[in-house]
C-alpha cells in the first residue's frame, strides 16, 4: 500500500518512500500551477503606472511584442515578457529575481541577459539622474554583452508607448507553457 502523507516532522527522518512521495507531489503541483503562477505575477503588474504612460504589464507585453516581431528565440520572447516580474517583490534587485525564476528553464544567454538587464537599461537614462550610464561596460568581456545591449536597446527601453500595437497575453501563453514545461535544470545541485 502506498502512502499519501509522510509521517516525519524532520527531513532527515524521512524514508525513501516518503521522500519519493514528496517529489511526486511537488512535480505534480508544479505541472499544474507553475505557468498560472508566473502569469499571475505578470498580471499583478496591471494598473500601477508609476508615472509612465503605460503600466508594467503593458510594458512587459510591449517588450515581448518587440522581441517576437523581430523573430527572437522562444526563450528570449518569454524572458522579455517576464523580465520585470521581480519588481513585485524586489524592486531593487528585480533583474536577479526574474532571472532566477527563469534560470531552470532557459538557456545561459537568456538567463544572463535578464540577470543584467537592469544595468544595461541604465545606459538609456542613468546619465539623466546622476548615475553612470556606462556602468554596463564592466561586463564588456561577457559573450552575452551584445545580447543584453540589444535586449534593452531594441525591446525594453522602447516599450513605454501607449500607442504600441501590442500583442495580447494569449499570443505568448503557448510560449510560456513551452518554456515552463521543460525539465528543470540545476536541481538538486546548484551551480
Amino acid at each position: 500500500m502506498s502512502i499519501t502523507e509522510v509521517g516525519f516532522t524532520r527531513m532527515d527522518q524521512g524514508t525513501t518512500e516518503e521522500l519519493e512521495l514528496i517529489v511526486r507531489e511537488a512535480q505534480a503541483h508544479k505541472q499544474h500551477h507553475l505557468v498560472e503562477t508566473v502569469i499571475g505575477l505578470l498580471e499583478q503588474m496591471k494598473d500601477e503606472k508609476l508615472g509612465y504612460q503605460v503600466d508594467r504589464y503593458e510594458h512587459s507585453l510591449q517588450t515581448a511584442t518587440h522581441a517576437d516581431r523581430e523573430g527572437a528565440r522562444v526563450d528570449m520572447v518569454v524572458a522579455a515578457l517576464l523580465h520585470d516580474i521581480g519588481d513585485l517583490i524586489a524592486p531593487d534587485n528585480h533583474s536577479a529575481v526574474a532571472a532566477e525564476i527563469l534560470k531552470p528553464y532557459v538557456d545561459a544567454e537568456t538567463y544572463w541577459v535578464i540577470a543584467h538587464h537592469g544595468v544595461f537599461q541604465g545606459y538609456h537614462y542613468w546619465d539623466k539622474i546622476g548615475l553612470d550610464r556606462n556602468a554596463r561596460d564592466r561586463y564588456r568581456d561577457s559573450p552575452y554583452f551584445e545580447a543584453a545591449a540589444h535586449f534593452c536597446g531594441a525591446w525594453d527601453q522602447i516599450a513605454f508607448d501607449p500607442n504600441c500595437d501590442t500583442l495580447p497575453l494569449e499570443h505568448f501563453r503557448p510560449m510560456v507553457e513551452e518554456v515552463f514545461s521543460r525539465p528543470a535544470t540545476g536541481f538538486p545541485v546548484d551551480d
